[in-house]
């Protein structure tokens, strides 16, 4: 991989990781065409471009810092305060230790992110390689969204957040581990479905983003670097998209909370269609080899 193909991929990762049209999809469509003209990058299955992959996803987390500043300052203190309460109050929980119960909320929703990911771990993968499958799960982020913007209002607010609200999470981002499945979409998704406000479903999706896209890294890491190693992809590589999806990402994630709060996702939804058609037709059956 050179240095540009790393920068335009970090471009990709950054405009794409939070609008809902599925970033992992478009990463592995711009691989696909890069290794059509003579790019001697791996293939996107390979467990080296897969790392790729989730490293400029970790990139992106920068920019949800900047973003949410405030919001994770203040969610951090706050957990900190609470869990000094209860250690005051002999290791008793409060009515009030809302923030410390958002904590609980998300390690469950990463849990079950993390078995299931685990347990179809190898499925998932083979949506990098199989256009058709790629096209289903394009048309299906584009229903989900049209959908979402014909909800009426959402009366869920933070307190609300329980165990079904995290364990439907979950599921909802474990299953965008497959290309096509957008994960700040599904999570959005299934956030409003299960009647949580627009704002906190946009919040909680990208505050459990954290943990989740640390650890499928980390797990990858383990996996690359126990095999055969970073191959085609370097360091430098890494880096340059690292930092690229970063920067790039910040001014995506102001975009796409403005079209959320508005209801507005539904214009997602035909761009989605369009490219799930491009995948159908065979616009990419060339660069299958198909």
């Amino acid at each position: 991989m050179t240095f540009l193909e790393a920068v335009l991929l970090g471009v990709v990762q950054g405009l794409f990781m939070f609008l809902p049209v599925s970033s992992t999809a478009h990463l592995v469509i711009t691989q696909h065409l890069l290794i059509q003209n003579g790019s001697g990058m791996p293939l996107p299955e390979s467990p080296e471009m897969i790392l790729f992959d989730l490293v400029v996803h970790v990139g992106t987390l920068v920019s949800i810092v900047v973003v949410f500043y405030k919001s994770l300052r203040v969610f951090l203190t706050r957990i900190w305060s609470e869990a000094l309460a209860i250690a005051s109050n002999g290791g008793e929980a409060t009515s009030g230790s809302l923030f410390l119960k958002l904590a609980m909320m998300g390690l469950l929703t990463v849990f079950v992110t993390g078995v299931l990911g685990l347990t179809f771990k190898a499925l998932f993968e083979q949506v990098f390689a199989t256009p058709a499958i790629l096209a289903v799960t394009l048309t299906i982020t584009g229903i989900l969204l049209w959908l979402t913007d014909r909800l009426p209002a959402r009366r869920i607010g933070l307190r609300g957040i329980g165990p079904r609200i995290a364990v439907t999470v979950g599921i909802a981002q474990a299953l965008s581990l497959m290309p096509g499945l957008s994960r700040s979409g599904m999570t959005i998704c299934f956030s409003l479905f299960s009647g949580l406000k627009r704002r906190w479903a946009a919040e909680y999706s990208f505050l459990v983003a954290f943990p989740t896209i640390l650890a499928a890294t980390l797990v990858q890491s383990v996996e690359v670097f126990t095999g055969l190693g970073l191959g085609g992809v370097s360091v430098l590589a890494m880096v340059t998209g690292f930092v690229v999806a970063a920067a790039v990402g910040a001014v995506a994630l102001k975009l796409v909370l403005i079209l959320l709060y508005r209801a507005q996702l539904k214009i997602f939804s035909f761009y989605l269609w369009g490219l799930a058609a491009f995948v159908a037709f065979g616009f990419l059956d060339h660069i299958y080899g198909v």
